[in-house]
């Protein structure tokens, strides 16, 4: 399969310090690729630069073939990449489905077939569908803001700390969901603290430190890597 995004010689800084320094990335149409390393290593700020909330200093980022550097976040969602941030973000005083809808907000089309496919993904969401999204709890919520990027009909969806904040359970269903949205011909690209299961479902993970990719290879590789295990892994 071929590359969906190409990220080549990316610089990112925030006032004069260097965040992302000239990282390269691939990711294959069809995978999930993770990005993996602790705090302050770049990870969310690439996925920012991605879908064009942050400007880099200097690099390329193409996807699809064609590039995205200079498009504006509309263009970049139009273009089939969407980004569920961390922290969730979803609006508190609007319902489930308001909330969905705004995920659709730049299609001209009918979007109730899309609403029943986040509902026959998300069951819970269903049941909830005119309840104020301030009210669900963090796993719903965290369901609701894939939900809403899925609404876009993206090709590419970037998760950036997806089970920050959820109990293990929890985490296990929204890594399962993951699988599910990868199952259906959704690129994933996903960044998460939880290294184990980031690299247990990736078909390939780069390690970024201080800015830098450090290592990179099959999910399951960099599972048995010794010095990933020591500082990701718990050893």
């Amino acid at each position: 399969m071929s590359n969906i995004l190409e990220i080549k010689g990316l610089v990112v800084s925030y006032g004069g310090i260097e965040a992302v320094k000239g990282i390269d990335l691939t990711v294959e149409q069809g995978k999930i690729v993770t990005l993996i390393g602790s705090n302050g290593a770049g990870k969310s700020t690439t996925l920012k630069t991605i879908a064009g909330l942050v400007k880099p200093k200097s690099g390329s980022i193409t996807f699809q073939g064609e590039p995205l550097l200079g498009k504006s976040t509309d263009q970049i969602v139009s273009r089939g990449v969407t980004l569920v941030p961390e922290g969730r973000r979803v609006f508190p005083n609007l319902t489930v489905e308001e909330n969905l809808r705004i995920g659709a907000y730049l299609r001209k089309e009918s979007i109730r077939d899309d609403l029943d496919r986040v509902y026959a993904l998300f069951p819970r969401l269903k049941e909830r569908e005119w309840q104020m999204a301030g009210t669900l709890s963090g796993g719903e919520q965290q369901m609701l803001a894939v939900g809403r990027a899925l609404m876009s009909r993206p090709d590419l969806v970037m998760l950036d700390e997806p089970s920050l904040g959820l109990a293990p359970l929890l985490v296990r269903e929204i890594f399962d969901i993951i699988l599910k949205i990868n199952a259906e011909g959704k690129t994933v690209l996903l960044v998460e603290q939880n290294a184990l299961a980031a690299l247990s479902i990736a078909h390939y993970a780069y390690v970024l430190e201080v800015g830098r990719v450090v290592a990179e290879a099959p999910g399951q590789e960099l599972l048995k890597d010794p010095k990933v295990k020591e500082a990701y892994l718990g050893g």
